[in-house]
């Protein structure tokens, strides 16, 4: 049962990987044996949190990333590449926050900026490292997505806090979710898998910014488990989607969401 969880000897990618979903699963999988590669523009903290795992006795590395340019993303692959002989698994976890607001407030630029690392980004970086994954027969593409890529908007939920689900992030989060199935049914026959990871509302970034307010209240009352995701909640399931055992799971976008959804 062990071998089945084991990430030894894979070479993992993670974008946004010193993020806040990142850096839990970042420990996740290099708790689990695994190469990690931690990847985002901002190179110091990439490696900041790389050598933090490192002296906890891990494999983590940090490199500098720019999912808006087409020319970072090939260098970076190649360099991955290049140092490690492979990528056994990318984790498409980066997301641009620009532009999050309401349809009527979001601009032209906002919304194109935004969807230059949430759609073309991701399609880029995907497409790269598929071509040495093909060549080799196998890899493991996650891409995390969100609740808000299974169900629309519960907008009351927000009550008179003033918050709002921006409209841009409905549109990534679908479409990732349609993207993910396209990837899981095309490479396939390459021994290729594709799935989603997507959780629900996240405690530790919505208790530093918000506290307890109207939304955490009706939030925590309408999920069925009635709390938000911990760092635990995303750190099982993305070494499961990563690992052999999920080895027949492929195509499918697993909701982390304390029953939110399940309504």
């Amino acid at each position: 049962m062990q071998q089945l969880f084991s990430l030894e000897n894979k070479v993992v990618v993670i974008t946004g990987g010193a993020g806040l979903f990142g850096k839990p699963m970042s420990l996740a999988l290099a708790a689990a044996g695994a190469d990690v590669v931690i990847a985002a523009r901002n190179r110091a903290a990439c490696e900041a949190y790389a050598e933090e795992l490192s002296a906890k006795g891990y494999k983590a590395w940090g490199y500098e990333l720019d999912l808006k340019s087409e020319a970072s993303i090939t260098a970076f692959v190649q360099s991955v590449q290049e140092r490690f002989g492979k990528i056994d698994v990318l984790v498409n976890n980066a997301v641009s926050r620009e532009g999050f607001k309401n349809l009527e407030e979001t601009s032209k630029s906002e919304w194109e900026n935004a969807q230059a690392v949430n759609a073309t980004g991701l399609m880029l970086i995907t497409k790269e490292v598929l071509a040495g994954m093909c060549r080799r027969g196998s890899g493991n593409i996650i891409n995390v997505g969100s609740i808000q890529g299974a169900v629309g908007p519960n907008f009351p939920v927000y009550g008179e806090t003033g918050m709002t689900s921006p409209v841009n992030y409905t549109y990534d989060k679908w479409a990732m979710v349609g993207f993910t199935k396209w990837v899981a049914n095309y490479y396939g026959k390459y021994n290729i898998r594709c799935n989603c990871l997507s959780p629900g509302g996240y405690g530790p970034g919505v208790n530093d910014v918000y506290g307890e307010n109207e939304f955490t209240r009706n939030y925590k009352r309408l999920t069925p488990l009635g709390r938000f995701a911990n760092d635990a909640d995303i750190m099982g399931p993305v070494v499961f989607l990563a690992s052999e055992a999920s080895a027949f799971i492929t195509g499918h976008n697993l909701l982390v969401d304390g029953g939110w959804t399940s309504w």
